[in-house]
């Protein structure tokens, strides 16, 4: 009896010291993983905070997808990637912009219910610069709605910019992605490119949307026709008069300066040193600085020479806007830490822009060389990766909806008909690269608060 009682005694200690190292052990497992993921509830929401080519490069000319002709529409408020350890809500509730998350945004696309007529949907085929090769590849323009200029059909359809439903299911997009500003494409009232109309006039609804979901807006200044320092001025001068008082214009804060606007400057290297001076250099004839025009301007960075050019051009920061590794010195990730560097030693903003592939063999056929493959969205993260391991301040996004060059984000669903065969984001749903955007910008978000 005494043995038996001791033999009880001995396993009911053994049994107790399991338990205790086994309830040791969950609660540090718990411990660890919520320190890991740094968990943050705010509103209920649980959240873990873990276009086109450059005609002066277009001579820079490797395997495309499968396309799939089966739907997987299946509705889900937020896509949960589980490798990502985040949790999203499914009630509709948003996770919080990160303003110095940016996407490039383009407003010039038309439909017959909205416009009288396709815009960019039906997009010539750009020639070849050499006749001889030119013969080779189709010519005339697409045909919508079956027939339109991208590798990728939009779950939407091939919409209009103006229609209201349309761009309040981007807005919702992009916020449910994380994202917090839209770098919108801008050309001056009256103006537009050779396949749109002008879209001046649609700024407002754009930023009252914008501002319905806590988004920001910022201009994207598109090459437009005789840009010069003198219209540039009038210009902004334009912009702060129509939109700078607008609660969805993005302003950002330089050192201890007052915010300003952010303009990003595409193809910037088009106009001289001499023209930006005048605009961009405080004893410039048509300065903005320290003027109420005073902004915060964003130049292109195409070849590493641009970089000097920049700085010496009076610009506060660059960007590499282009999402084909490699087709740029500025687009080739392994020189962005150099690039990174260079902007800090000179107090300047290098913003890098990654995305989730390249394609515009729909409007260029020939440029099969610059197509680079989604590999189901290993591109975009290895992006993301190489522009977060620079620090950022900020990172942009190409593209939400750049759609001839194959670069959105926008949600896109398989699509085949009449011998036409569209690209797809199979077997992940239509808003995965949405979802891959949002894991790296909570990424962004924690580096700027560790930063």
């Amino acid at each position: 009896m005494g043995l038996f009682c001791r033999s009880c005694r001995l396993l009911l200690i053994q049994k107790y010291l399991l338990c205790l190292l086994g309830v040791s052990f969950i609660c540090g497992m718990i411990l660890s993983f919520s320190l890991f993921l740094d968990t943050d509830v705010t509103g209920g929401l649980i959240s873990f905070n873990k276009r086109s080519l450059s005609k002066k490069f277009s001579h820079l000319v490797p395997s495309t997808q499968t396309s799939h002709n089966i739907s997987n529409n299946k509705k889900q408020p937020w896509h949960i990637r589980r490798d990502d350890g985040l949790q999203y809500a499914s009630d509709g509730k948003f996770p919080p912009p990160n303003y110095n998350a940016h996407v490039f945004y383009y407003p010039w696309y038309g439909a017959p219910d909205v416009d009288g007529t396709y815009l960019h949907w039906n997009h010539g085929y750009l020639q070849h610069w050499e006749k001889k090769e030119a013969s080779r590849w189709p010519q005339g323009r697409h045909k919508p709605p079956v027939d339109i200029a991208s590798t990728y059909y939009p779950e939407l359809g091939p919409y209009s910019s103006r229609n209201p439903h349309i761009i309040d299911q981007h807005m919702r997009q992009i916020r449910t992605a994380g994202i917090g500003v839209l770098a919108v494409s801008w050309y001056p009232p009256g103006q537009a490119d050779d396949n749109g109309r002008p879209s001046d006039d649609l700024m407002s609804t754009l930023m009252d949307a914008a501002n319905t979901y806590q988004l920001k807006v910022c201009f994207h200044i598109e090459p437009y026709k005789e840009r010069n320092a003198s219209n540039i001025r009038q210009n902004l001068e334009y912009i702060k008069r129509q939109y700078g008082s607008h609660p969805a214009m993005y302003q950002y804060r330089l050192g201890n300066n007052q915010p300003r606007p952010l303009f990003y400057m595409y193809d910037s290297y088009l106009m001289s040193n001499s023209q930006w001076n005048q605009l961009l250099k405080p004893t410039g004839t048509l300065s903005i600085r320290n003027t109420d025009l005073d902004a915060v301007m964003i130049g292109l960075i195409v070849e590493e020479s641009h970089k000097r050019a920049l700085l010496s051009a009076g610009f506060n920061g660059f960007y590499t806007y282009f999402a084909s590794e490699s087709f740029t010195y500025g687009s080739t990730t392994r020189h962005w830490g150099t690039l990174a560097t260079f902007a800090r030693a000179n107090r300047m903003l290098f913003i890098p822009s990654v995305g989730p592939g390249y394609d515009d063999t729909r409007v260029r056929p020939w440029n099969h060389a610059n197509s680079k493959n989604r590999e189901h969205g290993g591109y975009f993260e290895q992006s993301f990766k190489s522009a977060l391991s620079t620090n950022p301040p900020i990172i942009s996004i190409t593209s939400f909806n750049e759609w001839h060059e194959g670069t959105q984000i926008e949600r896109a669903v398989p699509y085949k008909k009449d011998g036409i065969a569209y690209l797809d984001y199979l077997p992940q749903n239509p808003d995965y690269y949405l979802d891959i955007a949002r894991s790296y910008i909570f990424k962004l978000k924690r580096l700027k608060v560790k930063g």
